[in-house]
């Protein structure tokens, strides 16, 4: 019978005095400033996961032959730990735990079993728990898995680390929402059927960049996906997923296959529906979008994942011109969802799901 490890702690030296950790939360921007501690845990073939620990956040000492280093097997997952009238709180965590599971397994890597990940994660903010932001801040929460093993040849490895670490974040958007702009690459595309799209691995991200660094060229916030074999049909984000809004009460978005798996996705999908909204997953193509956009049957679009939350697209920018969407601002439904959403999240808007749990 295997026995799941437990995470053992190691006092940390010289953790951030109140003070200096005061200063850095000020205005941490976005993935700049982190916490204390880590939560790390190892696995090989033979003893499967062990040796968790809690301890000091510090640089890895691993081998220049890391497989990862060379063969880029490498998952991560997103999330954040909220401040609440009724203490700290995670979001839908264990549908985090769940993707990572199915990252794995597209990158034929272990499993991490989901108790054992929320045990981590939990830890992690308990000990932390002074990181978390008050007010519209929270703790982003970073965990990921690497293969270790030090070889050259390609197959899995035998050996991985699981790592948590974490970071305080302010607003996404300093001063308030806003609309942003997008560029729709037709030179780069970001997955194909059969391959990683649908996993959450650093290889999906650093093929973007290229695409991303164009869209920033261009005076845009985001990138657009199309897909690889038509160059038609909208994808996602380079790192979130999108929504259009019609105006009969139908929200339409992407169908998953080639694309990430969003838990914001997902939610808002539930949160549409209650609302009286009729919510498709079906190919929807730029043409569609240019055109839905002049005639007015498309109201708003929007973006989402766990940084932002969601995002209204204003205007939308290509090759040969641009469009805009609506008045160009934060459509209204754009803004009630993000509201709903928020509020659960927040713990200010009843939870009828059981989404919010509490550390």
């Amino acid at each position: 019978m295997t026995v799941k490890p437990r995470i053992a702690l190691i006092p940390h030296a010289s953790p951030t005095s109140p003070a200096a950790r005061a200063a850095l939360m000020e205005n941490p921007g976005f993935g700049k400033v982190f916490s204390d501690h880590m939560v790390t845990i190892t696995w090989s073939v033979e003893r499967g996961w062990h040796d968790g620990a809690v301890k000091a956040r510090a640089p890895f000492a691993i081998d220049p032959a890391a497989a990862v280093l060379h063969y880029a097997q490498e998952i991560f997952e997103g999330m954040k730990a909220y401040r609440t009238k009724d203490g700290l709180a995670l979001f839908r965590p264990e549908e985090n735990a769940r993707r990572l599971n199915l990252s794995a397994e597209r990158m034929a890597m272990p499993p991490i079993p989901e108790d054992l990940f929320i045990e981590a994660v939990e830890t992690l903010v308990r000990i932390d728990a002074d990181w978390v932001p008050e007010g519209d801040g929270s703790l982003y929460l970073r965990p990921f898995m690497f293969a270790s093993e030090a070889f050259l040849g390609v197959r899995p490895a035998s050996e991985y680390i699981f790592c948590v670490i974490a970071s305080p974040v302010g607003a996404y958007f300093k001063g308030g929402y806003k609309a942003v702009t997008v560029w729709v690459s037709d030179d780069y595309t970001r997955a194909a059927p059969g391959g990683t799209g649908a996993a959450k691995c650093g290889g999906n991200y650093a093929a973007s960049l290229i695409a991303q660094a164009e869209a920033t060229r261009n005076g845009c916030d985001q990138v657009v996906f199309l897909d690889a074999a038509e160059r038609r049909w909208i994808e996602e984000l380079g790192g979130m997923n999108v929504f259009f809004v019609m105006d009969d009460k139908r929200i339409v978005t992407p169908p998953l296959g080639t694309i990430l798996p969003g838990i914001t996705r997902a939610s808002i999908m539930k949160l549409a529906a209650e609302a009286g909204y009729t919510v498709e997953e079906r190919l929807y193509g730029f043409d569609e979008w240019q055109a839905d956009a002049k005639s007015g049957k498309l109201r708003e679009a929007f973006a989402c994942g766990t940084a932002a939350v969601i995002a209204g697209i204003g205007t939308v920018k290509f090759r040969d011109g641009s469009f805009a969407i609506g008045n160009s601002g934060d459509g209204e439904v754009t803004s009630q969802l993000r509201a709903k959403l928020v509020g659960v999240q927040r713990g200010t808007v009843k939870d009828d799901h059981g989404w919010v749990r509490k550390i």
